[in-house]
């Protein structure tokens, strides 16, 4: 007796159920998508973001704050105003005074403000006397803030200027809230809607799969909405999940269709052929599916409570993206079996099976022809991108980062030049005195020893809390908040603090906003490592059962790390060495977003993954029905290749619509990840894959007999569905009903289902019509 794999075997039914009772499963989506949106609509709000990072330092400090101060780390919004006096002028001039005075006054106006700091008052005026800054602060959060608040604030601001000043604001009570969303959405769906078409021929065709993704993301993106008060989801935690959501949605709905398709074109009944597609490929969308999961799922490791929402958040939306793929997506089918076929096969419901070479077998036997030129050509060419890599910085870029027509970006430069670059990014040091003699004293030692730190401009003097026993004061270094030399200058502080403990009896701990990006930059680099042994080795052991080999999970797991590492070194060229930065409107480089390469590994590893199981799975296929190896890669390059393809411009198109948007961060985070996908899909599984199996032979598919026996066998490319059925096991003929096998979709019945069975070389064995039989 033969082994009957459960997952085929499971999703084939799967498939012919879901077509049969494509009237249930349309309305069981329709209310899942009803019953979520109104729970989402009726939910509470989102909560603003309250990130923490807990084990850092900044964190430890921030926490010992709260203890001792209570109130003082309210998080209520803040505005700060720069003031600039005319060219040759001083804002200490009398009118350049009055107005900016006036300005103040009426900033402090309005219920939601708890105070607004007058310059002159605060001793926040440059030395040179050009420049001068207030700052407001309010007793909400920035989401909070009413139009009244805001609109309170542009009237003061213009009076300045009418006044003949320069007058430019930053903080977060500007921020309109906007995020990711809108134009890059819809510019991603524009372009995957053109590919669609060029790859199928046919509106229906390319319209499903953007039918069904639309229909995942909605119920994601509400069950999200419903969740996030009762799991304390932020307003950003979805954004990750709207993005992977809509591009796997699209990708995963493809790879059923085109195998739909194909099946067709064998001459299998409508019924049939979406068992078949759902057999087969839905069992590549299902493991594909599962390594994004494990990658996503997997950044919990890195320890970060907000990335982990995330990263948990966008695989439900990947899972939700699969399991349309396995039920509507069949469902649809079933309601129009032939709107999906090209146009010639869409009256008749037959289409003929190409055997013809296309562009993918072409390229493949040009690689077979040529394994070692190519492979080297694909590792040179990747390793010579990712050497810019190992000069990566990581940082959280600011205000410094925003384009030059934002009022915040101005701020930040006039405060650098009136006030030193430090001053953007002042260090906090709490000090705790709690159980010594002579707090104040300690506090003070403390505070002259750091002031005399080379690299620090000025020290404020400490305030202490009520008890008497913790003292809190601000550091200017002499730097910019992401220059190297700020990062040294917090661990030579941090450096003194053992000495100092001993001297004074109190310790001290270094906060602030510039501290806690460094410390998110150095945690984030102490748990890639770990994160890549855990989702790698994860993934790899997936891929084990997958493909049934030891050198083809391996190979993917190498090649995924060439294209990463090379995508983080275009990153590194564009957006911290400035080249070709121009082109994709970033005005001011820096250092790269701390959690960048987390996401960039996470994200791009789950998605290499998926293209490495529907290419390299339908090499499996045809090796396991008797292909040789090379001919092997050929068929799986002729059936997979252009969809592949297809997928992957997908991808580009939505990633790289989020290059368009202003914010910096969005931009390199959609420029990174367009690039990674670009360079896996085309360059890693199109042209280095095909060179080491060719390389490799029959040794791709090698697996220890001791292995072999200990490994489910999941037979990703249906095999089992290729062998007669068992005795008494039902055929089409046999389940079939008037509603279900038509071929045109009408429920009249007319074109009732063959019973055919499919011998092991996958030719059909339909005594009926020995034509058929020839097919």
């Amino acid at each position: 007796m033969w082994r009957t794999p459960a997952v085929a075997t499971f999703l084939y039914r799967v498939g012919r159920l879901a077509f049969r009772r494509r009237w249930y499963v349309a309305l069981i989506w329709a209310a899942v998508l009803a019953a979520v949106g109104l729970a989402g609509l009726r939910a509470p709000a989102a909560s603003d973001d309250e990130f923490s990072m807990p084990g850092i330092e900044s964190q430890k400090a921030f926490d010992l704050i709260e203890q001792r101060f209570p109130g003082a780390s309210a998080d209520g919004a803040t505005a700060r105003v720069v003031f600039v006096a005319p060219k040759g002028e001083k804002v200490t001039a009398s009118d350049n005074r009055a107005a900016i005075e006036k300005a103040v006054d009426e900033m402090a106006g309005g219920t939601q403000v708890a105070g607004a700091v007058d310059p002159f008052k605060g001793q926040a005026v440059s030395k040179d006397g050009t420049t001068a800054y207030a700052t407001v602060t309010y007793k909400v959060k920035a989401a909070d803030l009413t139009d009244t608040a805001k609109k309170n604030l542009d009237r003061a601001l213009d009076q300045a200027q009418d006044a003949g000043l320069t007058v430019e604001a930053g903080g977060d009570a500007l921020d309109d809230g906007g995020g990711a969303g809108g134009p890059a959405e819809i510019i991603g769906v524009a372009v995957a809607a053109v590919v669609l078409l060029m790859t199928f021929g046919s509106l229906a065709a390319a319209g499903l799969p953007l039918l069904t993704a639309a229909v995942g993301v909605g119920a994601s993106m509400a069950a999200i909405m419903a969740l996030s008060s009762a799991f304390g989801l932020s307003s950003t935690t979805g954004t990750l999940a709207m993005m992977l959501g809509l591009a796997v949605g699209i990708d995963y709905a493809l790879f059923v269709v085109s195998r739909y398709r194909e099946e067709r074109a064998k001459g299998r009944t409508p019924q049939e052929a979406t068992g078949l597609a759902v057999g087969t490929a839905g069992s590549a969308v299902v493991f594909a599916g599962l390594t994004v999961v494990i990658a996503l799922a997997g950044l919990a490791v890195v320890g970060i409570p907000m990335l982990t929402k995330m990263g948990l958040a966008a695989a439900g939306a990947v899972v939700v993206a699969v399991v349309i793929a396995l039920t509507l997506v069949p469902a649809v089918l079933g309601f129009w079996p032939n709107a999906v076929l090209p146009r010639r096969g869409r009256r008749s419901g037959r289409i003929e099976e190409s055997t013809d070479d296309n562009g993918g077998s072409r390229w493949a036997r040009f690689v077979l022809r040529r394994p070692i030129p190519v492979l080297l050509l694909g590792v040179v060419g990747l390793g010579a991108l990712a050497v810019p890599m190992t000069q990566l910085q990581l940082g959280m870029p600011g205000d410094e980062a925003k384009p030059t027509s934002t009022t915040e970006r101005r701020a930040y430069d006039a405060l650098a030049e009136g006030f030193g670059p430090g001053f953007n990014g002042p260090l906090t040091v709490v000090v705790d005195a709690k159980g010594t003699d002579d707090a104040k004293g300690a506090a003070q030692t403390i505070s002259k020893e750091i002031g005399g730190t080379k690299g620090v401009v000025s020290v404020s003097p400490a305030r202490f809390n009520d008890a008497g026993d913790t003292a809190v004061f601000s550091v200017v270094p002499s730097t910019a908040p992401t220059d190297e030399k700020t990062k040294d200058l917090v661990t030579t502080i941090r450096g003194e603090r053992t000495g100092l403990e001993s001297e004074t009896g109190a310790t001290f701990e270094v906060t602030g906003k510039t501290a806690v990006n460094i410390d998110i930059a150095d945690k984030v680099q102490a748990a890639l490592v770990p994160y890549l042994v855990v989702v790698v080795g994860l993934a790899i052991l997936l891929l084990l059962v997958v493909f049934r080999s030891l050198l083809v999970p391996l190979k993917a797991a190498l090649g995924f790390l060439l294209s990463v590492l090379a995508s983080l070194g275009a990153v590194v060229v564009v957006f911290q060495q400035g080249h070709g930065a121009e082109l994709l409107g970033v005005q001011q480089t820096g250092p790269i977003m701390s959690l960048m390469p987390i996401f960039l590994v996470g994200i791009v590893f789950g998605l290499a993954m998926d293209y490495e199981v529907f290419l390299v799975s339908r090499m499996r296929e045809a090796y396991v029905h008797g292909e040789r190896p090379g001919q092997a890669i050929v068929s799986g390059f002729r059936h997979s290749a252009r969809v592949v393809v297809a997928a992957a411009l997908i991808m580009i198109a939505v990633f790289a619509g989020f290059v368009g948007e202003p914010d910096s961060m969005i931009k390199m985070i959609g420029f990174g990840l367009a690039s990674a996908v670009l360079l896996d899909a085309f360059v890693v599984r199109m042209a280095i894959v095909p060179a080491v199996l060719a390389l490799l032979g029959h040794r791709a598919w090698w697996l220890p007999g001791w292995l072999d026996r200990l490994l489910p066998d999941v037979d990703v490319e249906g095999a089992s569905l290729n062998r007669p059925p068992a005795d008494g096991e039902a055929t089409d003929s046999d389940t079939a009903t008037d509603s279900d096998t038509d071929t045109d979709g009408n429920g009249d019945g007319r074109f009732k289902a063959r019973a055919v069975d499919v011998g092991l070389d996958g030719t059909s064995t339909d005594a009926d019509d020995p034509a058929e039989a020839r097919v």
